[in-house]
Parts: structure tokens; sequence; C-alpha cells
């Protein structure tokens, strides 16, 4: 499933029907979902804690961290299609929006 061709629809579905067939549903209020992206989150940062920026990027070449890293960016990955689902919240909608957001509140340098 790369990137280039993958929906965020199929993912969020894929999440979605991994989580009914383990009967998960109750547990996934947005609060319980908001707090688990947070503990996913951690899980990732640790592997970089400590590092320079050189450090970071070659620890994610590293084929001894590598699927590690991918492992726990994909546990906050399914988390958030999981949020999605159960929040109502369309997640490529809210990525574009937040995109024009920015792009005024940031514009770039001129020059």
């Amino acid at each position: 499933m790369p990137d280039a061709t993958t929906t965020v629809e199929s993912l969020k579905e894929a999440i979605r029907s991994f989580a009914t067939q383990r009967h998960w549903e109750p547990y996934h209020s947005p609060k319980n979902l908001c707090m688990a992206i947070a503990s996913e989150v951690g899980e990732l940062c640790d592997h970089f804690r400590w590092l320079t920026a050189e450090e970071s990027y070659a620890v994610c070449q590293s084929p001894e961290s590598r699927e590690a890293i991918a492992d726990e960016l994909a546990d906050v990955c399914n988390l958030v299609m999981l949020f999605g689902v159960h929040s109502g919240i369309d997640i490529s909608d809210a990525v574009a929006r937040k995109l024009v957001k920015n792009a005024v509140k940031y514009p770039p340098p001129a020059g």
C-alpha cells in the first residue's frame, strides 16, 4: 500500500475494520484516541531522544532501527485514522483547510 496509490479513505476503512473485528469500538472515544495518539507519539520520540539532527536522519536509515520507527509511526497514523472515523472529521479536508490557514499565517519570505 504505497503512499502514491493509497487513499486516506482506504486506510481509515482498513483500521476501522481491524478494530471492529476485535470489538474495540467501545474504547475508541475521541478522548481515548487522543490519549492513545499522545502515548504512541511518545514511543516514536523515544527513538530520537538526545540525538542531533544529523543522528536523527541516520537512525531513520539504520536497518537496526528503521522498522521499529516505522512501526511506531504506523501506530500513530492508525490512531489518527481511527480518530477521524470516530469524530467524523474528514482528515483530507482538515489538512487542506489547515494548509490554507498556514499559508496566510506563514507566507514565504520575500525575495
